[in-house]
């Protein structure tokens, strides 16, 4: 296999109108799936909603050109969250563009290097550990727009163990109409897929959520009275770089890289399997990282693949690497003539979009079937990774799971040989 091959050199062979036609269908659609997505996660990082889609259009469109998947989606995604929002409060928005450059620059040496073919090495009770605990952060870091609640002006809260002191503190400004608004908006995301499944829950739900707030007696948040909405294009920008910065940085870059390479590439194996092909894992890599250095460079936040997106891609038609392009094509659009509106949208909606995709990522299933197993070593790995996760952060989370994973499986080997050894005897 090639170190770089684009998929689109080769996805267009025997292509016909329909294929062309079912394309842009799908692209559409996807577009419609990740337009609230991205405003809500970009919310959820503490950037401003236009953000994310600056994300969604700049990633979404040059992974696809480049990448090494036929119908990989990728944007903003939850896993992000916590970490960029970390990387904000400490280095503020530059220092976030710097990180994510420096993402892309690791990203492209990933691929260049050829690992991305050793990532499937990581142990499946680590993945799992991680992937529940940052779905553990994210959801409790809605609980306060979920709630409607208020904390005093300057109030920061960075890690998951303060975020809930402050929810418990504060629990006393509950705000009822708030919190109504967010079960309508869960109900809605719950309900609508079993009824429709061609029209996107989380955007019937942005609507219906935000035509109740126009009510006046509704008193609950928008991100209008948060935020300044603009609908602006991205523009370039080259963020402060010093060599004192590079090193402050340097974990956070290696962090980003990682968890974008892992969930880009396990998302090009589920997109694998649903359209019959096989993903160029290193040209992956490489357009990732390419993208990520364009979205830094153009104000936006770290973009990986993203699972749901990429399989409603699929299901919705979508076979080659333009329904990607498609996608990010009509957010622009959107981006240009309708993000004034998104100051309509209520926090508890964004809140309750974002606890969906929190209860969609966490793999509790596949969490409760590792504890099931009874095989200790998979069960100690993945309590550790996920207990890490939601406490300090996903740096350690990983290194510290993939210690005692690699101590546990030396230590058996030693017993084995030992036993080998005596039988021998």
């Amino acid at each position: 296999m090639k170190l770089f091959e684009p998929k689109v050199l080769s996805a267009f062979k025997g292509y016909k109108t329909k294929d062309y036609l079912s394309d842009i269908i799908a692209g559409v659609i996807v577009a419609i799936i990740a337009l609230p997505l991205s405003i809500a996660l970009a919310i959820a990082s503490g950037a401003r909603p236009e953000t994310g889609l600056f994300t969604a259009i700049i990633a979404g469109f040059f992974a696809s050109l480049l990448g090494g998947s036929k119908v990989n989606i990728t944007g903003p995604t939850a896993a992000f969250a916590t970490i960029v929002a970390g990387i904000i409060l400490t280095q503020g928005m530059d220092g976030l563009f710097l990180a994510t450059i420096m993402a892309g620059i690791l990203l492209i040496l990933m691929g260049l290097l050829r690992v991305g073919s050793l990532i499937k090495f990581i142990p499946h009770s680590i993945t799992v550990g991680f992937t529940s605990g940052i779905a553990v952060t994210l959801a409790i870091g809605q609980l306060k727009d979920f709630f409607g609640l208020t904390y005093p002006a300057g109030t920061v809260a960075i890690e998951t163990t303060e975020k809930l002191s402050l929810i418990i503190e504060h629990f006393s400004t509950f705000n009822f109409w708030a919190f109504g608004v967010g079960l309508l908006g869960l109900a809605i995301l719950i309900v609508w897929p079993k009824i429709f499944k061609k029209i996107p829950a989380s955007l019937i739900a942005v609507i219906v959520g935000a035509l109740v707030c126009l009510i006046s007696v509704v008193n609950a948040n928008t991100i209008g009275s948060l935020y300044t909405i603009s609908s602006d294009l991205p523009k370039f920008s080259l963020p402060e770089i010093t060599g004192e910065r590079i090193l402050a940085l340097l974990p956070s870059a290696f962090t980003i890289a990682l968890l974008a390479g892992i969930e880009s590439l396990l998302s090009c194996v589920v997109s694998d399997k649903m359209v019959g092909d096989k993903h160029n894992s290193n040209t992956e890599l490489i357009a990732l990282g390419t993208s990520n250095m364009l979205v830094g460079f153009f104000g936006g936040i770290p973009a990986t693949g993203a699972i749901a997106r990429t399989a409603a891609n699929v299901k919705n038609g979508g076979k080659s690497p333009l329904s990607g392009m498609v996608h990010a094509v009509v957010l622009l659009l959107v981006l240009v003539v309708l993000m004034p509106l998104a100051s309509y949208i209520p926090m508890p909606i964004i809140a309750s979009i974002l606890i969906m995709v929190a209860y969609n990522m966490s793999e509790w299933r596949q969490f409760v079937s590792i504890c099931k197993s009874k095989e200790w070593n998979n069960i100690l790995v993945l309590v550790i990774t996920f207990a890490l996760t939601v406490i300090f952060d996903l740096v350690k989370a990983i290194a510290v799971g993939l210690v005692v994973h690699y101590l546990i499986v030396l230590i058996k080997y030693i017993i084995a040989k030992r036993k080998e050894k005596q039988e021998n005897n």
